[in-house]
């Protein structure tokens, strides 16, 4: 630890003599060209450039609502189910990064009762992923099914914590097959069966992520 704490001093020795020797030195750059004779002539040189758009990784929902009807209630649970609008996610750079990945996540949280009802927990609410753009690499696949926690295993998850929605292997691959890949699901929310009636809302939070290997 000391040799490093010695070296780094030494370091900031030299940075501080070669900012001072280069201040002597435009000092005197400047004292030359002023004992220079007027110019006989002059040209101008107009410089261009185009600078274009660096492009982004972005990612677009159709639709911020998405409505819950009830459907397969069974005696063990009541069944509500729906459509998450599709899901773009579009890569308008030039070139893709290399060695990354992206993906979407999604997590929601629970069902709020407009009248004071006890709220459901995301635990209850599961989805099924599903591609619309179709890959014929299999570069960009969405996510696995998520059971919820009413299932006859008792084990999903549900949307409680994120779960994987859709996912590219690699940035650069993706990109180059197709610049657009949509996705959406089909939303499944079950309740205990003495459920308090009412309205209900939760907010499903999506979210594009792109990481390195």
């Amino acid at each position: 630890m000391v040799k490093r704490s010695v070296v780094k001093r030494s370091v900031v020795g030299r940075a501080v003599v070669g900012a001072v020797g280069g201040v002597m030195l435009v000092g005197v750059g400047t004292a030359a060209m002023a004992a220079h004779p007027d110019a006989e002539d002059t040209s101008a040189v107009e410089i261009g450039v185009e600078i274009g758009s660096a492009g982004a990784l972005t990612m677009t929902v159709d639709g911020t609502q998405s409505t819950l009807v009830e459907d397969g209630s069974t005696e063990e649970f009541r069944q509500f189910t729906g459509e998450l609008p599709n899901v773009t996610v579009t890569d308008t750079r030039s070139d893709a990064p290399e060695g990354v990945y992206w993906y979407v996540n999604g997590q929601a949280s629970d069902f709020v009762g407009d009248d004071g009802q006890a709220p459901i927990g995301p635990e209850h609410l599961g989805w099924t992923p599903a591609m619309v753009t179709e890959s014929s690499s299999g570069a960009v696949g969405e996510g696995q099914e998520v059971g919820t926690v009413l299932d006859a295993d008792g084990e999903g998850p549900g949307l409680a914590g994120e779960e994987l929605f859709l996912l590219a292997l690699d940035s650069q691959e993706a990109h180059a097959e197709n610049g657009s890949w949509t996705a959406n699901a089909d939303l499944v929310l079950r309740t205990e069966t003495d459920v308090a009636p009412g309205s209900y809302s939760s907010v499903l939070t999506l979210s594009l992520f792109e990481d390195s290997y």
